[in-house]
């Protein structure tokens, strides 16, 4: 399991980094490798955010799918993160860390409860505003990738491990890339 989760996150990353949407195919199959690899290691957060991940990826295949095109390009265009999400991103984020820690604490045998919980709170943000195309997704993934990848090598899934390490470096590379791909913007600051 944490071979083919490691395989599929290197497909999904690259897939993310060029802005294909059939990143969204491989974030359907993923979480279901993921989730078992997870649930087996006592990372219950990790494991109950593949669940919203299969949801996420629906979500995010009808964003940049259906959503709001550019007339010439007929793409969803990539753009920054609209002031107006911040503090709502931030009291959301905040609110599911403090929710899936409670419950971390008091309905599991977690270990590693705060780091778990952090996580998978900053990766509903990010994958939200992954599926609305904004730059600034990279930079939430950087933090949640960094910080997991110490977690998996402290619960002993080396592969995954490396995977997020693999991520990481991505994370900033992608920012790089996205933010020279902006389209339009003016309109969404």
């Amino acid at each position: 399991m944490d071979v083919a989760g490691a395989v599929l996150g290197i497909t999904y990353v690259i897939l993310e980094y060029r802005a294909s949407i059939w990143l969204w195919a491989v974030s359907i199959i993923m979480p279901i490798v993921h989730g078992l690899l997870y649930y087996n290691k006592g990372l219950y957060a990790d494991f109950g955010m593949e669940f919203y991940y299969v949801a996420a990826a629906i979500y995010g295949y009808a964003c940049w799918r259906w959503g709001n095109k550019d007339k010439e390009s007929k793409h969803v265009p990539i753009t920054h993160y609209k002031r107006s999400h911040i503090l709502p991103s931030i009291i959301v984020g905040v609110a599911l860390w403090a929710a899936l820690y409670w419950f971390l604490t008091t309905c599991t045998d977690s270990r590693v409860p705060i780091l778990d919980s952090f996580t998978t709170a900053l990766s509903a943000v990010a994958l939200w505003a992954l599926a609305k195309k904004y730059v600034e997704q990279w930079l939430l993934w950087l933090v949640v990738d960094a910080v997991c990848f110490g977690l998996y090598i402290y619960k002993g899934i080396p592969f995954t491990a490396c995977l997020y390490g693999f991520y990481t470096v991505m994370a900033v590379a992608g920012y790089l890339k996205w933010e020279k791909m902006v389209v339009n913007e003016s309109v969404s600051r």
